[in-house]
């Protein structure tokens, strides 16, 4: 069948595949030829220009293809001798301590060689080549110019070399088959090749020039889809017309702003005034709100949350832990000592009974505001009229616990916050159907941190500062990356060293322990301590990483610092610098190379969050800088978003411009574009516009 082959055929049908190699394929996701030619390299190696052997000169590096011949091992470690030829001499190899070969290479193999030439006997001679086989299919000549072999993701069962001649004997057959989705209109303004073009260069560049194009082409690509993926469904949200439009009044705002004992700063006097617009619309608030650590988006939040109450509708905070639900429910009851604003929190360690009257309050309209954590999105927690949800560390859920606690309103207005400054690519990308707001100053009195980086040598004299701090009143975490030790990672851990700490160098001052494996009520209890200065260190995991607000604590030892990511050690550190006394966090590490160096240095010169998080960005990748690799984060196989920022500009005004003109694609020119994307991310089909636009 492999003359008649087309992209939606099964991959089992190219040449040297066949039932059983199919499946291999299969678990790359690769099943139709369609996938296989989409399924890219991931880097490239260049294969260097081959000599002829009589051509070899002593002493420089050379490449090589012949038969071999007089394959042999012997000597105590398995040394492997063989000669190649190819016409026009002969060349001596040998292989050192490679006994393991013996099972790969035979007589009469074709193989390519690269290695220094030396000589022996008047013969060439190269010693423990790199080397590979010239299988059938390859061009035993293909050495004879550089050329750049591409290098595919792979399993074991299945090598790169398997995908790389799978496609080399089907890609010409069915890349005239490659529907272009772009309009010559984008292709021509972004100076763009066709796809199938791009896909050729891809898995057969001739020369380097090829690479940045095809490359180009295809991160466009999925940059668009990114894009118009956001769009709509930002289009989407602001269809929606079923919102309750909330007024906020001269009275109300003074009403509200005389429940906090400080005055707000300008920059969430900013966030606010946006906040307070898009909740006067009916259509529902989506909205980010992103600020550094303790620059107070949650007096924001309860600002919004109060607004909405006033006008009569329920709001509802949802936390990522117990410990920042609580702590959220401290301080608003502190803010709201004598309103008649009811207030409740519920949380997995919340009673039958007082779990009860909850629901039956915020059924009946009594509870105006609840705090909560995951515990929000039960199938009976029901409300009599949902105004405003608000999300604490969205990264923390899944895109679809945001949908669900949503689906229990009408159609609130959603408010997400968090502490972890975002990187425009991923403000626009991942966050790209919210508006954003950002609160770029922090409140008054507060006194930058002073971050050091403490080697194992200075060890105790970092230990004499933390106790002179504990000795002047002041309050210390200190964290580990571990709660209990592990075979694998020769790593401290919070669970044994809380005791050792209090035997050695923090005698005296009873430090306590805090991490996720506790029980609720332990937690609570422990942080209870903390937080009254009854004791006056807390022991703990990255459990405290959020929300945990203890303005006494000005010190914190951060243990193996570089097992952590720099914005989480960033979130950490902002757990101390919350009061008006100087603050200090100690960094301790033996690295002193790599990117865990890197990261290290970055922290000590600056607590700029927002370059804090662009770096952290280019240093681990999108996924990993949110903490999960959840659904609803988009997956790119080649564009990249440190990288290509100014594509994505592109493709973002593009997106707009598009669906400006035609919000549904429905134009001839744009249904190639349409079928496309709808094929990559079905869900998308619903987004469309139904009238209108």
């Amino acid at each position: 069948m492999s003359g008649s082959l087309r992209l939606e055929s099964s991959v089992q049908f190219v040449r040297g595949v066949g039932p059983r190699r199919a499946d291999l394929f299969a678990a790359l996701g690769i099943r139709t030829v369609g996938d296989l030619i989409e399924h890219l390299p991931f880097r490239y190696e260049l294969t260097p220009v081959s000599v002829a052997i009589g051509a070899l000169v002593l002493g420089e590096t050379a490449t090589i293809v012949g038969e071999l011949r007089s394959v042999r091992t012997g000597g105590r470690g398995g040394n492997i001798t063989a000669t190649v030829v190819d016409g026009t001499g002969m060349c001596r190899v040998v292989w050192f301590n490679s006994p393991y070969l013996s099972e790969k290479l035979h007589h009469g193999l074709i193989v390519r060689l690269t290695a220094k030439v030396d000589v022996h006997r008047d013969m060439a001679k190269m010693t423990n080549p790199k080397w590979s086989l010239v299988e059938d299919g390859d061009d035993p000549l293909a050495g004879e110019t550089e050329a750049y072999a591409p290098v595919y993701p792979a399993t074991a069962a299945l090598p790169s070399k398997q995908i790389a001649r799978a496609l080399r004997s089907v890609i010409h057959q069915v890349a005239d088959q490659v529907v272009d989705p772009l309009p010559d209109s984008i292709r021509d303004r972004r100076s763009l090749p066709p796809r199938r073009t791009a896909l050729l260069r891809c898995h057969l560049p001739t020369k380097a020039e090829d690479l940045p194009v095809a490359r180009r082409r295809l991160a466009y690509d999925e940059l668009l889809q990114c894009q118009l993926t956001v769009q709509l469904r930002r289009m989407k949200t602001r269809q929606c017309r079923d919102a309750p439009p909330i007024t906020t009044t001269p009275e109300i705002d003074a009403r509200v702003r005389r429940r906090f004992p400080f005055t707000l700063t300008g920059g969430q006097d900013r966030a606010i005034a946006t906040i307070v617009r898009d909740l006067a619309r009916d259509r529902p608030m989506n909205r980010l709100l992103h600020a550094d650590v303790g620059a107070g988006k949650t007096v924001v939040a309860l600002y919004a949350a109060l607004t909405v109450i006033a006008n009569g509708h329920q709001a509802a905070i949802l936390a990522p832990t117990e410990v920042l639900a609580r702590q959220h429910f401290a301080k608003i009851g502190g803010y709201l000592q004598g309103s008649r604003v009811r207030t409740e929190l519920l949380v997995g360690a919340t009673s039958k009974s007082k779990r009860a009257a909850v629901l039956a309050g915020l059924a009946s309209g009594d509870v105006h505001l609840i705090v909560g954590t995951h515990a929000l999105l039960e199938g009976d927690v029901r409300f009599a009229g949902l105004g405003l949800v608000v999300i604490d560390e969205q990264h923390k859920f899944g895109v679809a616990q945001r949908g669900r606690l949503r689906a229990k309103g009408r159609a609130p207005h959603l408010m997400i916050l968090t502490a972890t400054p975002i990187p425009r690519t991923l403000a626009m990308t991942f966050f790209g159907d919210l508006d954003v707001s950002v609160i770029d100053e922090l409140p008054p009195g507060r006194v930058p941190i002073e971050t050091r980086v403490v080697r194992s040598t200075d060890s105790d004299a970092a230990w004499g500062f933390v106790r002179e701090r504990l000795r002047a009143g002041e309050r210390a975490y200190i964290v580990y990356p571990l709660v209990e030790e592990s075979d694998a990672l020769p790593l401290k851990a919070a669970a044994v060293e809380v005791d050792r700490l209090a035997q050695g160098e923090l005698a005296g001052f009873d430090p306590v322990l805090m991490h996720g494996r506790m029980k609720p009520a332990e937690k609570e209890q422990a942080f209870a301590r903390f937080r009254s200065g009854e004791a006056r260190v807390l022991v703990a995991t990255t459990v405290i990483e959020v929300g945990v607000d203890v303005p006494e604590a000005t010190v914190m030892v951060v243990q193996h610092a570089e097992r952590f990511g720099l914005s989480q050690i960033h979130q950490l550190r902002g757990r101390i610098g919350r009061g008006t006394r100087q603050s200090y966090c100690l960094l301790m590490t033996d690295t002193t190379e790599g990117v865990a160096a890197e990261r290290m240095r970055i922290l000590a010169a600056t607590s700029d969050g927002f370059r804090i998080a662009e770096e952290d960005l280019r240093l681990r990748g999108p996924g990993e800088f949110l903490g999960t690799r959840q659904h609803g984060m988009p997956t790119f196989k080649v564009a990249d978003l440190v990288a290509d920022i100014d594509l994505l500009e592109q493709a973002r005004d593009d997106a707009a411009d598009l669906l400006a003109h035609d919000a549904t694609l429905d134009a001839p020119e744009h249904a190639a574009l349409k079928r496309w994307i709808i094929e990559r991310d079905p869900d998308i089909a619903g987004s469309f516009p139904t009238g209108g636009g």
